[in-house]
């Protein structure tokens, strides 16, 4: 991949929308990888894991913020674009468009969804955008506890014959999107990858399945053998549809409107 610097002003149209999209979706992805978390804050099963999503969800929201403010390099204005979206502009992957409805597809989220993020991130921060190679690494310092955590609960539950026949499930229906967005190769990735902001779709996926073949195993899933989602939407890059309604009002912050400060 190329390190020369990217130089932002000097990206055409179709660069400028390129990495804008990139930057969306991953920022996207984070306020909605954090809002699943915060679900989670008091169904937990333990105190401890309670207190460790808690924890995450404000990682992912930090991320999210600091992702939402590289807009400004293409001009755009960060906090428009957290608070003034409806649902349908967002950007984010798929598999958190809706809530998590057990513990169990949380878990199977912190290794396949927030593992994903983590792939893509560790590409983009290893490319020429210097606002990613400067920012992106502190994230991937904080991923690294997450990470610990998914794998050390994807393998407990795997080990108990209920609870990993719902974390299969999970695993099987967050896994094909989340395979598509990582291995993106449309015009828009490909872009990116010309800028050398990104390694090929070839690196990002093989990094991703490379990180879950082992664990996945646990539950009787080849990721190799898990085809990508094919409902994909080239223009917004992620499959179709979009967050539920009521996430994106609490990501908005619609409640406390009156009280914003930013």
């Amino acid at each position: 991949m190329s390190t020369a610097p990217l130089a932002v002003e000097a990206l055409d149209e179709a660069g400028n929308a390129a990495l804008r999209r990139l930057i969306l979706t991953l920022a996207d992805s984070k306020r909605l990888m954090g809002l699943r978390y915060s679900d989670w804050l008091l169904g937990a099963p333990s105190i401890e894991a309670g207190i460790a999503v808690s924890s995450m969800a404000q990682d992912e929201w930090g991320h999210a913020r600091l992702l939402y403010s590289m807009l400004k390099d293409l001009d755009e204005d960060p906090v428009a674009v957290e608070h003034d979206r409806p649902a349908e502009a967002y950007a984010s992957v798929s598999s958190l468009d809706q809530a998590m409805p057990d513990w169990a597809a949380l878990v199977g989220a912190m290794v396949v969804v927030d593992g994903g993020l983590s792939a893509v991130l560790d590409s983009f921060a290893a490319g020429s955008y210097e606002a990613a190679r400067n920012r992106v690494p502190k994230m991937l310092a904080e991923e690294e506890f997450h990470w610990s955590l998914g794998v050390a609960w994807y393998r407990r539950l795997a080990a108990s014959v209920e609870a990993a026949t719902l974390l299969r499930a999970a695993t099987m229906r967050l896994l094909p999107p989340m395979l598509s967005w990582v291995g993106a190769d449309d015009e828009s990735a490909r872009a990116m990858v010309t800028a050398g902001a990104l390694g090929s779709a070839e690196q990002r996926l093989a990094t991703f399945r490379g990180s879950l073949r082992e664990l996945l195993a646990l539950v009787e899933v080849d990721v190799d053998a898990v085809a990508a989602d094919d409902g994909w939407d080239a223009a917004r890059g992620r499959a179709e549809g979009h967050p539920d309604e009521e996430a994106v009002e609490r990501a908005r912050g619609d409640k406390n409107r009156a009280l914003f400060v930013e």
